[in-house]
């Protein structure tokens, strides 16, 4: 192993170490960080996939604004995705250790409906591994979907040129499967919250750089 590569998975690990108070008391504020950086109007609002589950038992909207347009924030959810560009969040956990993208990758740029997102490494990508691409509107919206859980984003311009980034997670824990549901709700109850938080800020940064450039 390299010292850069050594350095690197250093850093990843202090990362998760840093976040990790966030993971064992996530359930504690479950009520704010479900709603953690939405408005009482965002929380509200209906988003493409609502009508999939309304009785989902974990159901999550957050939001970021972003210094930067929606087409310019729009490259980087297309290309989210485990080996693809990353997410943006704990690659030590969700990447393989992998660096997620700070760059616009053209390659991964091209979405089409039905395409698979994968949240693990584990080839080939199925319904229990992946969310699938089931709509999308350019710079406006993107609904991912799986058998039990849906996962929207929206886009929305602000008057000074930024953007409202806000992303809506419903996922149902089917006890009829006792060991999905078990995994579902460690997953999401301790793990989603530090994970999406940090994901966010990922896109934030990532995207405002790309505005501070193209305007250099």
């Amino acid at each position: 192993m390299s010292a850069h590569t050594q350095w690197l998975r250093l850093r990843q690990v202090g990362e998760v170490l840093v976040d990790l108070p966030v993971f064992l008391t996530s359930p504690i504020y479950r009520r704010w960080h479900l709603h953690w950086g939405a408005t009482p109007d965002e929380a509200r609002a209906p988003m493409p996939g609502d009508d999939r589950f309304p009785t989902a038992q974990f159901r999550a909207t957050r939001a970021i604004t972003i210094a930067a347009p929606p087409e310019l924030v729009w490259p980087w959810l297309v290309q989210l995705g485990c080996l693809r560009a990353g997410w943006y969040s704990h690659d030590l956990l969700d990447n393989l250790g992998r660096p997620s993208a700070t760059t616009i990758e053209p390659a991964l740029q091209d979405l089409q409906v039905g395409q698979w997102v994968p949240m693990s490494p584990k080839p080939p990508p199925t319904e229990r591994t992946a969310f699938r691409v089931d709509s999308f509107e350019v710079d406006r919206w993107l609904l991912w979907t799986k058998p039990d859980s849906t996962w929207s984003w929206q886009l929305t311009p602000t008057s000074d040129g930024s953007t409202r980034l806000v992303n809506r997670i419903h996922a149902v824990y089917d006890w009829r499967h006792r060991l999905d549901a078990s995994q579902a709700v460690v997953l999401m109850e301790f793990g989603d919250f530090a994970m999406n938080r940090r994901m966010m800020r990922g896109i934030k940064t990532r995207a405002e750089s790309l505005d501070r450039n193209s305007k250099g």
